[in-house]
């Protein structure tokens, strides 16, 4: 049987290229001096795409008429116009599970250095500053007694209240739908879930239906004792009235590590004490990042030896 052609316009984890490499002929073509030229040379042969956060659009569609899959590296797919793929036949796939504890994981570190100023703290004594009777300063804030409202109660969410319900925390939260298998009190919108936490975890997907969902009115709701963190996507906060929030005191602290433009982040929010900034790293250990490469390569490896994938995305299902 004939190799299949794939093309990986951009660099990814060493595991990819190796995976691929034993199941297609695979194009790199990010290596070429044009590299423009070295796609429009195979585009005709292409018959799967191995992204991460690569822009795929009608125009790029267009460029490959053989197209069958597109295979993701990352759970968050909103750079893809998976719709549009949907109704040409192409499935995509993303790398859902196996990040989930991970992200889980840095979402709860996040938060707890939010809350206690751990990072603050560390700045303080890394200037010198703890001295014979010169103390940091008591936070304002506690771990005790708070409340967690999530928003985008999927895999990664239930990881994250799971770990909030094992230090004590009560959770709430808001999505598109009630979830029936869920005991956590549910919130029709996003500023009810604000108004009845002190802490609120956005762990929601990008696109145009999340952006900016967090706005200078859900800040006000979650008010001066609230805690704003985001694992999900930058563009699901208005950075600006988030900048303002924090300012002002409308809000008390934020943890963030996702943003409007990354890697662009505002200078107002680096300047400001209550904010703790991570360079979108929930996901970046060695270990998960090659379980999400394999996903990569075992959906590819799937799709053209059985016609089937391991986990498409919503907008392209795979016939049964």
């Amino acid at each position: 049987m004939q190799r299949p052609d794939i093309l990986m316009p951009a660099p990814l984890r060493a595991i990819v290229p190796e995976g691929l490499e034993k199941i297609s002929t695979l194009h790199k073509t990010f290596e070429a001096a044009d590299p423009e030229a070295a796609i429009d040379a195979v585009a005709d042969k292409i018959r799967g795409l191995a992204i991460g956060g690569f822009k795929v659009d009608e125009a790029l569609l267009d460029r490959f008429p053989n197209l069958e899959i597109i295979s993701n590296f990352g759970v968050g797919y909103d750079s893809i116009d998976a719709a549009l793929c949907g109704q040409r036949g192409i499935i995509v796939t993303n790398t859902p599970d196996v990040l989930s504890d991970e992200v889980a994981d840095t979402a709860l570190g996040l938060m707890i250095m939010t809350v206690r100023e751990l990072s603050a703290a560390e700045r303080w004594l890394r200037a010198g500053n703890w001295k014979p009777g010169q103390n940091y300063p008591l936070t304002k804030a506690t771990l005790q007694g708070r409340t967690l409202g999530v928003l985008g109660l999927g895999r990664i969410g239930k990881a994250i209240a799971t770990r909030a319900e094992a230090f004590g925390m009560t959770v709430h939260y808001h999505g598109r739908t009630k979830q029936e298998d869920v005991s956590y009190p549910y919130h029709t919108t996003l500023k009810g879930l604000a108004e009845a936490c002190d802490t609120l975890m956005l762990v929601a997907p990008g696109g145009a239906s999340t952006r900016h969902m967090v706005n200078a009115e859900i800040l006000e709701a979650l008010g001066p004792n609230g805690i704003l963190i985001n694992v999900g996507r930058g563009t699901v906060v208005d950075e600006a009235a988030l900048i303002e929030a924090l300012r002002s005191g409308t809000i008390l602290s934020a943890g963030l590590d996702v943003f409007e433009d990354e890697p662009s982040v505002p200078q107002a929010l680096i300047e400001m004490e209550n904010a703790v900034l991570l360079p979108h790293v929930a996901s970046a250990s060695v270990h998960t990042r090659d379980a999400m490469g394999q996903l990569v390569v075992d959906n590819m490896s799937s799709w053209f030896s059985s016609g089937k994938v391991l986990t498409p995305v919503a907008e392209t299902p795979q016939s049964s």
